[in-house]
């Protein structure tokens, strides 16, 4: 087994597929591939912060909680989603495959590793940035994917306008960052 795993890893497409970075341009043709066929295949643009508000949804119904009142979940398009199921759930689907593809791919390229966890403040900086991330999606109604990358596919404005804010947050963000937490 230890030979064939060898012969496999010096195989010019598998280090050409799984060890080399892509170009930006292989990046860019392969995610717009990927966005055409998900539009053409379920009706809708790639998104994947909507997902995670339909995970909470779920989980607080599990509990014993009620979102039919919720401005967000008051649609009947919103609650068909609701009562259709994680696991009967496009989104879900994409969400697990994005996890679950990036821990393939690093896996195969040999390139998991655990890190150590330097301070208190480099899981207070991972907290806090998550938290403003997540928030920040819903508020402008979708993440870097869904308002961005799909709302500039489908030649929208409001893509448009994300990016330029997305790029301001960035920047004050990682001025934060070095100031606060390195």
């Amino acid at each position: 087994m230890k030979k064939v795993w060898e012969n496999i890893s010096k195989n010019r497409y598998y280090k050409m597929v799984f060890k080399n970075p892509f170009t930006y341009i292989t990046g860019a043709v392969l995610l717009s591939i990927t966005q055409i066929a998900l539009f053409a295949y379920s009706g809708n643009p790639w998104g994947v912060s909507g997902t995670l508000a339909n995970w909470g949804a779920w989980i607080y119904e599990l509990f014993g909680g009620s979102v039919e009142k919720w401005y967000y979940f008051s649609s009947s398009g919103a609650q068909a989603t609701l009562n259709a199921g994680i696991l009967n759930h496009s989104g879900t689907m994409l969400n697990v495959g994005i996890v679950g593809g990036a821990l393939l791919a690093t896996l195969l390229a040999s390139q998991f590793k655990w890190k150590k966890i330097k301070s208190v403040k480099q899981i207070v900086a991972a907290v806090l940035g998550g938290l403003l991330m997540g928030y920040g999606a819903r508020l402008a109604g979708g993440c870097n994917i869904g308002a961005l990358f799909s709302g500039i596919a489908s030649l929208s404005l409001s893509g448009w306008v994300f990016a330029v804010f997305l790029l301001a947050g960035a920047w004050i963000g990682s001025k934060l960052l070095a100031k606060f937490f390195m």
